[in-house]
């Protein structure tokens, strides 16, 4: 596992001056890539660093020599960290070369962000203890949390092809539902949209097909996380769920953040592993020493909604809740990927693992609407006086995400946001 170093220094400063303000996302501590290209240009995207309100081409500064993330991303952890500290030499207040790449900056505003890197294949986990048991009371009250949760790392495949970057919109998907008291079911759109709120953990290095990769090794084989908007479409779930598990309820769409804040850059804010008393211990092979002193990691998220009505009135977004992570996974990154290919399965660079909903125990905590609202029965009341159960079109959701604790500088993971439209 990744440990302090001296690019970590909270004494750091950079000489982009919008780095060393308090509460920035991205200062110098952080360095997170995400691909970028000028706002309106049709130019080939290309990889960037993100240092305050700016964005460092990080190809023009000589560290790099390619503009495929995904190569990048499968470098083996010392160059990653070599390259990391590159940058955090060159970034640094008084370096000799602020003069050079000064010129190599494009503020935040003034460019075009995509996916971080070309997303191969895609697992959503389910890793909140909390909202398995809550969503599991909605759709099987009378066997909510199955007998294997707390021995397997539960996750389905999902697709890769619906993933879009923060700030995008998506039609109201379309589906199969079937109302309890209907003899059959109809097609139409879903009146039970959701938001999941959750992280994004990207594979770096990929593994050979057969090769399971232990938990002495498996964050070696992650590169970052993002924040991550897996849509749901309560209603269809409910209807096509069993026997194999979601489907259209998921597929039409998600959204990821546009920066991956590596796993170098949370170092200073991990946290030990461990489970509730009387829950089991996890099976030798998601087992480690590494794993239960540090293996996971403090991370605050919270989840904002603003409607349209909010927006034509010129009203901020509105907070609906948050938890952290140590609250709400009851799996760590690195037993996400020692599960997934202790029966061989080959990940490749650029892979993605979702967390699952990330809830905690509080009702406050909630990670959905479904569990704010109880199913929609009980609707969140605006500050506006609107209503909402389930999100309607016009409604733009917000995840936000970051890490601080006393003795590091915090870091963001900044904002993912994505707008419904009425259904095509």
């Amino acid at each position: 596992m990744t440990t302090s170093n001296a690019t970590h220094d909270p004494q750091l400063r950079s000489w982009v001056a919008s780095a060393n303000q308090a509460g920035c996302d991205f200062p110098i501590q952080n360095l997170p890539f995400g691909r970028f290209r000028p706002a309106g240009s049709a130019e080939a995207f290309r990889i960037g660093v993100a240092i305050g309100d700016q964005v460092l081409d990080l190809k023009a500064t000589g560290l790099i020599h390619t503009d495929d993330m995904n190569v990048l991303m499968a470098k083996a952890p010392a160059e990653r960290q070599a390259l990391r500290a590159a940058i955090s030499a060159g970034l640094t207040e008084g370096s000799a070369e602020a003069g050079e790449w000064a010129k190599l900056l494009l503020a935040q505003s003034a460019v075009e962000m995509t996916v971080p890197c070309r997303i191969g294949d895609y697992t959503d986990f389910y890793t909140s203890v909390h909202h398995a048991t809550t969503i599991g009371k909605q759709f099987r009250p009378d066997n909510p949390l199955l007998p294997n949760y707390k021995w397997v790392p539960i996750g389905y495949h999902g697709r890769s092809s619906s993933i879009g970057v923060s700030g995008s919109s998506f039609k109201r998907p379309r589906g199969q539902t079937k109302a309890p008291d209907a003899e059959v079911p109809s097609l139409g759109p879903s009146k039970r949209l959701d938001y999941e709120l959750e992280l994004g953990w990207f594979i770096g290095q990929g593994n050979a097909q057969g090769d399971a990769i232990d938990m002495d090794r498996a964050e070696s084989h992650l590169f970052g996380v993002a924040l991550f908007n897996d849509w749901s479409a309560r209603d269809i779930q409910g209807w096509e769920y069993q026997p194999l598990g979601p489907f259209l309820s998921k597929n039409f769409a998600s959204t990821l953040s546009p920066w991956m804040v590596t796993m170098e850059a949370l170092a200073p804010f991990r946290a030990p592993f461990e489970r509730a008393s009387g829950d089991p211990q996890p099976l030798p092979y998601l087992d480690s020493s590494a794993n239960r002193a540090q293996g996971a990691l403090s991370i605050t998220l919270e989840v904002l909604l603003q409607t349209a009505k909010m927006r034509e009135a010129g009203e901020a977004p509105v907070r609906l809740s948050g938890t952290n992570t140590t609250r709400a996974a009851y799996w760590t990154p690195a037993q996400l990927v020692a599960h997934h290919t202790v029966n061989g399965c080959n990940l490749q660079p650029g892979d993605l693992l979702g967390s699952g909903t990330l809830s905690g125990p509080n009702a406050d905590e909630a990670g959905s609407l479904m569990e704010l609202t109880g199913n929609g029965k009980q609707p969140v009341v605006l500050p506006n006086g609107e209503r909402r159960s389930f999100l309607e079109d016009g409604d733009t959701l917000i995840l936000r995400g970051w890490c601080e604790r006393e003795g590091a500088v915090r870091i963001g993971l900044g904002e993912v946001s994505g707008t419904v439209e009425a259904a095509g």
